[in-house]
């Protein structure tokens, strides 16, 4: 049982305001719907918040319609200047999901303290020890406490190599090594898969080689429930500070409550620096603020199989919101059980992101099209060694189906070095649009850059100009003045032709089929527009290969173009990677009813082919 004769107080980081509302909403909420509960917080006492980072720096401008570094501001003016406040960054990756190069990193850090960061938290998933002091260099020169990570996960097969205290000792440990300033450490395990014999084992270890001034943390989460547990054994390792959260942004894929751990410490000799009393009125300010936002129940829900596929907290409900939209739900539990699949094949390294969703976005293409039929480029360059050098060797038959596939040569040099100069492109794209160029515009646009994508879906463009997606999770409103309608059924304005496919026993039997319009129908109507034939001519419609929303990115064919079989004819983004949509015959491109950056459904064809 854990004990201490000598009082200890653990210092508590509040993750609501970004973990949370990350793990529960994929950070897609209005920065004016937290800030009365952020200030609440602060008035109440709470010192440490994390508010910025992670995909709470990317979803405001990619999703909500806000600048991250004004929502940073007004966060900063809410809780007032003397609390902690807190930033997650993902080392070579800066707050992308690719590698960046180190001027951009430079930028960043300096944009961050600006706005108000006074902390921030840097890991590496491959846990490269170069990386960590290459870009922990970049936060310590900024003027920013430096929280150097060590990047945890339970493995889904059994290694006495990889992922044990040991090994993580040793990272720690080589780190010391460097003379890099660090200022914390904290051990991140961004699934909740590490069970708490090595919290206990890792934190008894690391406080041995640690300096008596370098306090030690934890950041776990409640997602296979043994949150709780972990951190319990960590405080009797010798940890020194955890991150709770407080409802609805806690537990299930976030951390766990204040509540639940004040009440696990109680007669321990441990408590927390935060008023566990407090936390019903703060409830309730986030529900006044969250009342318009639909809560997916699956975030929020234990899944003790996450121990097998170790996702972390923060990408479960993006992704499940992502396969929802996209119409592919079905298929999660598919994806889940390709997991351990593809984390042996890569390396084993920590899944965390951008690592955690390269390898989502692996197990989604093994399920998708055939296990490494498509190698997704992100998992692809991690095994070639882009972002660094990976735990464990990775599969050879996949290092080298990757580098068929990438046209890539396996890699071992610095990660920053091999990165574009995303910074001057990002100028250029801006002056030519006559855009602000300022270093907050600039770094906006850099740092949505993925390559082979289109500047003019360039998340940051589209914010600057005004043309931002809103993507909120927010409930849907009847409007009770309206009657209920029956399910609406396409209007056919003219002759449709599309195909079906009819599967009996082993014969499968593909047939083309011609819908005609009802009578009268065939002279069309404006209330038609929209509908799956209203934009179409007679002929073979090109759809999306995928049920539901998704984005048109690539259209690579005009009218008037004769094209094969086969041939891409586009490409759409789901689940943050893109998808080739292909000609379904022969034939020469009649129309192409939909503009690029659309949102595009199987019902509603993207070109329509002569035959």
């Amino acid at each position: 049982m854990i004990h201490t004769g000598q009082k200890k107080t653990i210092r508590v980081m509040l993750t609501a305001f970004r973990d949370g509302v990350q793990s529960v909403f994929g950070g897609k909420v209005r920065v004016n719907d937290l800030l009365p509960a952020m200030q609440a917080a602060a008035e109440a006492g709470i010192r440490h918040f994390e508010f910025g980072g992670g995909a709470r720096y990317q979803a405001p401008y990619f999703y909500v319609g806000e600048d991250p570094f004004v929502c940073m501001d007004r966060m900063r003016e809410a809780v007032g200047p003397e609390a902690d406040l807190q930033i997650l960054t993902r080392s070579v990756s800066g707050v992308t999901l690719t590698n960046q190069p180190a001027d951009a990193l430079k930028l960043q850090a300096r944009l961050m303290k600006k706005h108000g960061t006074t902390i921030d938290r840097n890991f590496d998933f491959m846990n490269d020890i170069g990386n960590l002091v290459k870009t922990g260099a970049f936060i310590v020169d900024a003027g920013m406490h430096h929280q150097v990570c060590v990047a945890m996960m339970g493995l889904p097969y059994a290694s006495d190599r990889v992922h044990t205290p040991e090994f993580y000792i040793t990272i720690v440990r080589e780190l010391l090594a460097t003379g890099i300033r660090i200022d914390s450490v904290c051990m991140k395990d961004a699934s909740g898969t590490t069970d708490p014999r090595t919290c206990y084992e890792t934190a008894r270890g690391l406080k041995k080689i640690l300096p008596p001034e370098i306090p030690l943390l934890q950041h776990t989460h409640d997602t296979a429930s043994m949150a709780v547990a972990c951190y319990m054994a960590g405080i009797a390792g010798g940890v020194d500070g955890i991150d709770l959260s407080v409802r609805p942004l806690a537990s299930g894929t976030s951390q766990p409550d204040v509540r639940s751990m004040w009440h696990a410490l109680k007669g321990t000799g441990f408590s927390l620096d935060v008023d566990h009393t407090k936390m019903d009125d703060l409830e309730g300010i986030l529900d006044d603020g969250l009342r318009d936002y639909q809560i997916n129940p699956i975030t929020l829900a234990a899944d003790a199989r996450v121990v097998n596929f170790p996702m972390p907290g923060g990408a479960i409900g993006p992704n499940v919101q992502m396969m929802e939209q996209a119409g592919i739900l079905d298929k999660y539990s598919h994806v889940l059980a390709e997991f351990p699949v593809v984390v042996k094949a890569g390396g084993a390294w920590a899944s965390v992101t951008p690592g955690s969703q390269q390898y989502w976005l692996q197990a989604f293409n093994n399920v998708l099209h055939g296990r490494w039929s498509k190698i997704d480029p992100g998992y692809g360059r991690s095994v070639l060694g882009y972002f660094g050098r990976p735990p464990e060797s990775p599969d050879p038959d996949v290092v080298r189906i990757a580098t068929e596939q990438l046209k890539l040569p396996v890699f071992e040099g610095d990660p920053l070095a091999s990165a574009p100069d995303t910074l001057g492109e990002a100028e250029k794209a801006l002056r030519e649009r006559s855009l602000p160029v300022t270093e907050e515009s600039i770094f906006l646009v850099a740092s949505a850059i993925v390559p082979g994508k289109q500047m003019e879906l360039n998340e940051g463009i589209r914010f600057l100009s005004g043309k931002a997606r809103i993507n909120l999770p927010l409930k849907k409103k009847e409007d009770p003045s309206k009657p209920v309608e029956a399910a609406s059924t396409p209007v056919v304005s003219r002759p449709f032709t599309t195909t079906c496919t009819v599967a009996e026993g082993a014969t499968t039997r593909t047939f083309r089929i011609t819908i005609e319009p009802p009578g009268g129908a065939a002279s069309g109507s404006a209330d038609a527009v929209g509908s799956v034939a209203s934009s179409a001519t007679a002929g073979i419609p090109v759809f999306s290969p995928f049920e539901g929303k998704v984005e048109l990115v690539e259209i690579n064919v005009k009218a008037g173009d004769m094209i094969k079989q086969g041939q891409i004819v586009a490409a759409v983004e789901a689940m943050k990677a893109k998808h080739e949509v292909r000609a379904p015959a022969d034939g020469k491109v009649a129309a192409v009813h939909a503009a690029l950056g659309a949102e595009v459904t199987s019902g509603h064809p993207i070109m329509t082919l002569e035959p």
